[in-house]
């Protein structure tokens, strides 16, 4: 299988079909250009950049991951769960994913009706950031605030506006990391928590839960990821180590909208191959 597909490997960019600002074949491309030559796209709660990105990654001999960013929330948590090579039309996943995106919408609405109370910002202006049908969150919010002249950047964005503190906040909803879990194995996929350890352990998750992540299929953590500590990287691997997980490493591209660059982290080929084989929901493409 890993003789398939040809190492460095990024497993975790986004396109302008979630929060990125690139087409998933520019995704594509800038990834190839930095040096990577497995790519997944993992847009949130979505897959519609599938195609298009597997064929830019076919054009220039690369291989192509399917995956996608799930949401799930753990008590104050947001939870993000990749999942690899599953199956885009299994109803259950699809439905989640479609609830989730729904809720997005009028989240984002209330968040811009918030706002709007102290500064000119209006849902057109949001909408003007928005790429086709994007699952629409907080980054456009913050794409139309730099439009606006409001603030300069995503990171002032986030720093002050956009900041829960700031009073415009709204909660949305997700499922849980158990449930998420469930969705992707039951859709033949692989799940693996991203960038679990951000702000050291504190904001874990509770071992407790995780290993009840772990008995529903959990595959693994992305460990290599810049957010997270290096207390926190030690204790995932030895979770990693002691019940045999994937671990991965990723960039968490986003384009313009983060400072992050394709392949700053990779993942190795024995875990990529680990990652293909434990799948059953869709193929990877190769060149």
């Amino acid at each position: 299988m890993a003789s398939l597909f040809a190492g460095p490997a990024d497993l975790h960019l986004h396109s302008n079909h979630s929060d990125g600002t690139q087409p998933p074949a520019e995704v594509v491309r800038q990834a190839h250009a930095h040096g990577v030559r497995t790519v997944a796209l993992t847009d949130h709660d979505r897959t519609t950049g599938w195609d298009e990105a597997a064929q830019a990654a076919s054009a220039l001999g690369m291989t192509f991951i399917p995956g996608m960013e799930l949401s799930a929330k753990h008590e104050w948590r947001s939870v993000h769960v990749l999942g690899y090579l599953f199956d885009p039309d299994d109803a259950a996943l699809r439905a989640e994913t479609e609830r989730i995106r729904d809720d997005r919408i009028g989240r984002a609405e209330r968040i811009v009706r918030n706002i709007g109370r102290d500064y000119d910002l209006h849902w057109d202006d949001v909408l003007a950031q928005t790429a086709f049908d994007a699952t629409v969150g907080r980054p456009h919010i913050a794409d139309a605030l730099i439009a606006r002249g409001i603030v300069r950047d995503r990171t002032e964005a986030f720093d002050g506006i956009l900041h829960p503190r700031e009073g415009y906040y709204e909660p949305h909803y997700a499922p849980d990391p158990l449930t998420a879990v469930r969705l992707i194995t039951g859709a033949g996929g692989v799940p693996i928590i991203a960038h679990p350890v951000t702000s050291g352990r504190d904001r874990m998750m509770p071992l407790s839960y995780i290993e009840r992540l772990i008995d529903a299929g959990l595959g693994g953590f992305e460990v290599d990821h810049r957010e997270n500590t290096e207390e926190g990287k030690r204790l995932l691997r030895k979770i990693a180590a002691t019940h045999d997980l994937i671990v991965t490493g990723s960039s968490d591209y986003h384009g313009a909208g983060k400072p992050n660059v394709p392949g700053e982290n990779t993942t190795a080929d024995e875990m990529v191959a680990r990652l293909i084989a434990a799948a059953s929901g869709s193929e990877p493409r190769y060149p």
